[in-house]
């Protein structure tokens, strides 16, 4: 049973209040940002929205508002002075991620860097310093009370997760912070539910949806991260997702109907609480089963 609080959205909790919460799904399209950016938007207090998904961000869709700045990300990578290079090959043995790889010379493949610096520690002759090699940016949109992040990485980029633990350095602790996260269950993802207080799981009804949701909660379970499902397009399929759930101890906290004015406010760009009112007291009952569960 949902216990009702009044004023500070955290009011009503048993706990301590639960101000990180990430957004995922184990595949893409089951409405993971319509979650997010909603579930942001009836919380009467400051509230940051992290979009993580940086390959296809998509949340500034249903947030628009004044954009305060664009910075430039970056992360040090290796590169190589060839006229103090002799070739040892201590770099190379070094990298797991054949990132910098010795033949007659050492060659440097920067998208394949963790840029955990260890080659330039390993290398005898001090043949190797570190340069920035830029992968993405980051948008800071301000709406009211709602201060947007968003990630993006640049085309050719292959690492998602050293620009979303960028996107993650803008988190400031006293405010409440939605994260949404990119679909599946792979590094990406990692990085971005890594270290919240609380992970919704977003699927839909199906047995598809049931095979993604049983991936993403083995990885909530392995990173020991409280978590909840909310059931999308409930009325179509079947009970399967519930009774998996259920027989799991898994708490169901919402359910939001298979209903076409919510696809019509999502093909506008609008957001669900403001196109079909009614849905914000979905929402509200969304953030305080989080709390309480």
């Amino acid at each position: 049973m949902i216990r009702k609080g009044k004023g500070h959205p955290g009011a009503g909790s048993t706990g301590p209040v639960r101000r990180k919460i990430a957004v995922a799904s184990g595949k893409g399209g089951t409405g993971k940002t319509t979650v997010a950016v909603n579930l942001a938007s009836v919380l009467n207090a400051p509230v940051q929205v992290l979009d993580c998904d940086v390959e296809e961000p998509n949340a500034g869709l249903f947030l628009r508002g004044r954009l305060r700045g664009t910075h430039t990300v970056a992360i040090p990578v290796p590169e190589v002075d060839e006229s103090l290079c002799d070739a040892c090959g201590a770099c190379s043995r070094f990298c797991q991620y054949h990132a910098i790889v010795t033949l007659k010379k050492a060659l440097v493949f920067p998208d394949l860097c963790h840029a955990c610096g260890g080659c330039v520690r390993v290398c005898p002759r001090q043949a190797i310093r570190e340069i920035d090699h830029r992968i993405g940016t980051v948008e800071v949109t301000e709406r009211g009370m709602l201060t947007l992040v968003t990630g993006r990485i640049d085309v050719g980029v292959a690492m998602a997760p050293p620009l979303i633990r960028a996107v993650k350095k803008y988190i400031r602790e006293n405010d409440f912070c939605i994260m949404d996260a990119p679909p599946g269950t792979s590094c990406p993802v990692i990085a971005a539910v890594n270290g919240s207080d609380f992970v919704i799981l977003v699927t839909e009804p199906t047995p598809f949806g049931l095979n993604d949701l049983r991936l993403a909660v083995d990885m909530v379970q392995e990173l020991n991260i409280p978590f909840g499902v909310v059931v999308n397009r409930f009325g179509v399929g079947d009970d399967r997702v519930h009774r998996f759930c259920g027989d799991n101890g898994i708490p169901v906290l919402v359910e939001i109907p298979d209903d076409r004015r919510i696809a019509e406010a999502y093909s506008r760009g609008g957001l669900l609480v403001e196109a079909v009112p009614e849905y914000r007291g979905l929402f509200e009952r969304l953030w305080k089963a989080v709390q309480e569960s």
